[in-house]
């Protein structure tokens, strides 16, 4: 059996595939650990406040989601190996330039622009080449793997994205504490010209023996969209579906001001990680205990977990507790991610599911954009003026609530009976 396993990954993958796989590891390192501690990066070192500097993290991640669906034109056009390029490039000037606005020598040059115009065009620059990573590294793990080994190709690509999420911000922490939280973002900026170079030296562009459905240009792009957009049913549900994701985003945007000031722990950026590491621990058995079940029932359920996960954390200001609180969120979130591409691809018509497909990016960018202001708001509000951290989570526990709710009636009263029910 081993030996078997053991061609596989040797027949079944081209070389490309693992190169790919590695890249975005080392990227996700970079990505996951410059998140983790963007916000307070922005409010404290570079003086934005809590309720900017929320609001630009969540614009940031609103760009990053968003703009996949573009950004796959230029991978069609210009190929893959171009594309991971300008990605890494725009990542590690951006990375740095970011960075810039907290290191000494650069507040000549931040103060002369202004510390917010500056850090948004920063933050906007990052986001557009970290836009270009998900069609890029995506697109290669289905070119470079055979239809056998695809979805073993898939679930390794998801892995390696779950333990970028775990480890990076373990490594932002050592840089945090050994040279400043400034160097978290310089840290990135080094990674990501390496990867730059590991592209140019490694990559090669992927061959696909799949037929190829042609190259789509940008008018074709945005007839697209608005063909999506004339989908009330579908657009319902992707902005039902972005409550989840206004939940998720706290744990970075509101959650570690909250760890910081009220829990008194200033490793914040080891509570961010029990998310991902729950995931990594439960995700094969939680998405075999769900594969049977009702779409509708296993995302409603992982709301509905997802959300009683912040009542955890407002029932005690104890690390404790907050460590079990972001564990069940965790549960919540693997019960609802197996069975939600499967559900947009039910609800897309037959002949776009392609289409649709390439929107399901979409809540969490929706999700990003609304979290970002909302949680500068809890940490003003019930941080710094009321003093009463129980209510920030009960707030956002009612979104939760409320989505699962919306989700229910939305079920019962727009979808048609036949569709994967």
């Amino acid at each position: 059996m081993l030996k078997e396993r053991m061609n596989i990954y040797r027949t079944g993958f081209q070389p490309t595939f693992w190169v790919a796989n590695i890249l975005e590891l080392f990227e996700r390192f970079a990505f996951y650990g410059s998140k983790a501690v963007l916000a307070v990066y922005l409010a404290e070192k570079v003086g934005l406040g809590a309720q900017t500097a929320t609001t630009l993290a969540g614009l940031f991640s609103f760009v990053i989601f968003s703009l996949p669906i573009i950004a796959g034109v230029f991978v069609d056009r210009y190929g893959f190996k171009k594309t991971l390029t300008a990605c890494f490039a725009l990542f590690g000037v951006g990375y740095f330039l970011i960075g810039l606005a907290g290191l000494q020598f650069g507040q000549a040059i931040v103060n002369a622009i202004g510390k917010t115009p500056y850090t948004v065009a920063v933050l906007l620059l990052t986001a557009v080449g970290g836009s270009l990573i998900k069609p890029c590294i995506v697109g290669t793990v289905s070119k470079t793997s055979t239809p056998n080994t695809r979805s073993l190709g898939f679930s390794i690509y998801y892995t390696l994205v779950n333990i970028g999420g775990a480890v990076g911000p373990i490594l932002a922490l050592q840089v945090r504490q050994n040279l400043g939280i400034e160097y978290v973002l310089v840290m990135s900026s080094l990674t990501s010209f390496l990867l730059l170079f590991g592209t140019l030296a490694f990559f090669n562009e992927p061959q696909s023996e799949a037929p190829t459905e042609g190259t789509r240009a940008f008018g074709q792009v945005f007839r697209d969209m608005l063909l999506v957009f004339r989908n009330f049913r579908f657009i319902s549900f992707l902005v039902i579906f972005s409550g989840f994701w206004i939940m998720f985003w706290q744990i970075f945007y509101s959650f570690p001001f909250y760890i910081l000031e009220v829990l008194k722990y200033p490793k914040f950026e080891v509570l961010e990680t029990v998310d991902a590491w729950t995931i990594i621990a439960i995700s094969i058995p939680v998405t075999a205990l769900v594969k049977k079940w009702k779409p509708i029932t296993a995302m409603s359920l992982g709301f509905f977990i997802a959300s009683l996960s912040w009542l955890v954390i407002a029932s005690s200001p104890t690390v404790v507790a907050a460590i079990i609180g972001v564990a069940l969120f965790a549960i919540g979130e693997a019960t609802q991610a197996p069975r939600f591409y499967e559900y947009v691809s039910a609800l897309a018509p037959k002949d776009q599911v392609g289409t649709f497909m390439g929107f399901a990016f979409l809540p969490v960018a929706i999700g990003a954009f609304v979290a970002g202001p909302l949680g500068g708001w809890l940490v003003q509000a019930y941080l710094r003026e009321s003093m009463n951290p129980a209510m920030m989570w009960r707030i956002v526990a009612a979104i939760g609530l409320g989505s699962t709710a919306l989700m229910l009636l939305y079920n019962t009263f727009l979808v048609k009976k036949d569709a994967t029910r």
